[in-house]
């Protein structure tokens, strides 16, 4: 049966999420801004890696794999590079923590560079986009996983689906690509699993090797779809190779934990935008190339074009007016940690 939807403020998920985090050893200023991260990413719609990841960051603190104390501690320093290891502390204060480190080295040197290695799941990957568009960064960061997709033409799980960002400030609404390798993430999957949805396009393969649009198929099989094929099944080995070599830290093949993801690698590179150019010159490029994408005819009735990140800030308003749709279950889960 289909779990009923129901609508919870902005201020109340947060209030939430403070209070399990500080039961589970927070202090108050790491568990407001944990908690934050966790609120805004599921504001802006990525339920997949907000509200319905929170319940398994917490078994995660249970277990010890993530590590509530722990902090991130510099190892190494060359002009605007530098090498941070996480400690196994919660993954999105440790990225978070970093994109400001890469932000501030822009500052100094017109671009920053930080490779971070022995972190946790870093959740939304496009918060640290916001983050650097918010302070009028130019930006690109990206993780390893665990292997959890086949390569191109193969069976078993070898490469990860390493989740990429690319972020350009912008007055009127920031630029903000944020994809894994797979067409669809498994967070993405169990969201479409969760409301008994197909997907609107192949995903991965079912169990007799048929590409398909049934996230349950796909789940048995554990065959993810790489995208664009051999490309995608590619830049994720090369992600890997980049995030391990830059930071230090393990590459996939090193992080096949039982099914359990720590230990990871990730780099967040940032360029500030005065740098580059004056800020007029700057944005006058970002507003011709999206009103020349927004010329686009629909391929389909009723269909818009979108930049990457667009659908987030309407996203952002509406939840922050109508309260965040979270499944109910997911909500009393919560609500009992």
């Amino acid at each position: 049966m289909k779990a009923r939807i129901m609508r919870i403020s902005f201020d109340t998920m947060h209030s939430e999420f403070v209070r399990v985090l500080k039961k589970h050893g927070f202090s108050d200023e790491r568990a407001q801004l944990c908690a934050r991260l966790f609120a805004e990413a599921s504001l802006d719609g990525v339920y997949s890696h907000g509200i319905n990841r929170f319940p398994f960051f917490i078994d995660y603190i249970r277990r010890d794999i993530v590590r509530v104390n722990s902090e991130p501690e510099l190892i190494g320093k060359s002009g605007s590079f530098e090498r941070w290891d996480g400690n196994l502390g919660p993954g999105n204060l440790n990225a978070h923590h970093c994109m400001n480190r890469a932000i501030a080295l822009a500052g100094e040197f017109g671009m920053g560079c930080v490779a971070l290695k022995n972190t946790n799941h870093w959740m939304r990957g496009g918060t640290y986009g916001w983050q650097a568009a918010e302070a009028n960064c130019l930006a690109i960061c990206f993780t390893n996983t665990l292997p959890n997709m086949p390569p191109w033409g193969g069976l078993d799980k070898k490469v990860g689906n390493n989740p990429l960002v690319i972020a350009v400030p912008r007055p009127n609404g920031h630029i903000v690509l944020d994809m894994a390798m797979s067409m669809f993430s498994y967070g993405k999957l169990d969201t479409y699993r969760k409301e008994h949805k197909q997907l609107p396009f192949p995903g991965g393969f079912d169990t007799n090797g048929r590409l398909s649009t049934d996230p349950d198929e796909i789940f048995s099989s554990g065959r993810l779809l790489p995208m664009g094929y051999w490309k995608g099944s590619g830049l994720a080995m090369m992600l890997d190779l980049f995030a391990a070599i830059l930071s230090g830290g393990d590459p996939t093949p090193r992080l096949d934990h039982s099914g359990d993801e720590y230990g990871v690698s990730q780099v967040f590179i940032a360029w500030s935008i005065e740098t580059v150019h004056a800020a007029s010159v700057a944005e006058s490029i970002t507003s011709e190339v999206v009103d020349f994408l927004h010329l686009a005819k629909p391929a389909e009735k009723g269909g818009e074009i979108c930049y990457p990140g667009e659908r987030t800030i309407r996203n952002r308003q509406e939840n922050l007016k109508n309260g965040i749709p979270v499944h109910e279950d997911v909500w009393e889960k919560i609500l009992a940690l």
